[in-house]
């Protein structure tokens, strides 16, 4: 039986919270909020549960880095929008995060040679450069992420919009690396 476990490290998300942020007054409110025009553009916000850090906008606009998984993501955007509302900073009732982007890893539980996968998932979907990166970049079209495959046979895929597309991902390289011979068990 094949194993398919994946770890989500990191989930990406959006949304639209506001019309307009004021982001001085909102640094002048909200406690550890720090914002410096001349550094970064944004207002950032770091919660520790779920661990996260915002990023928010003028035009309204928050991004969210750091949570471990989509309910966290959503969470983390309740009490965001609720922590504002209670500083009278105006929140729309609409604010349902989109999910950018899911970071997630994953041990193929063998060793790979990157030569040989390179050449084994063809060329024209692989960026391979061992003196520049130790790992091999293959950039999958379905589901449409990006593995970054390494010789002990760890795994990164990143730009999943669900745990499935991790999950799908997952399957395949590992399906294909196993039909193809490139999957060898240390």
């Amino acid at each position: 039986m094949r194993s398919y476990d994946f770890k989500i490290e990191n989930v990406v998300s959006t949304a639209k919270i506001s019309d307009h942020f004021d982001l001085i007054e909102i640094e002048s409110k909200l406690e550890g909020a720090e914002y410096n025009k001349s550094k970064f553009p944004g207002l950032v916000y770091r919660i520790k549960e779920p661990k996260s850090v915002f990023l928010l906008f003028n035009s309204g606009k928050v991004v969210c880095t750091g949570c471990k998984s989509i309910d966290d993501a959503k969470n983390a955007a309740d009490m965001l929008s609720k922590k504002l509302i209670g500083l009278g900073i105006n929140v729309s009732g609409n604010y349902e995060p989109i999910i950018q982007n899911i970071v997630a890893s994953a041990d193929l539980g063998g060793v790979l040679n990157l030569n040989a996968v390179a050449l084994g998932l063809g060329m024209e979907n692989i960026e391979y450069e061992p003196e520049q990166f130790p790992g091999l970049v293959y950039r999958m079209d379905d589901p449409k992420v990006v593995i970054l495959l390494f010789g002990s046979g760890k795994l990164v895929i990143t730009g999943g919009k669900s745990p499935l597309d991790c999950k799908n991902a997952l399957i395949n390289v590992k399906d294909t690396l196993i039909s193809l011979s490139l999957l060898s068990h240390p």
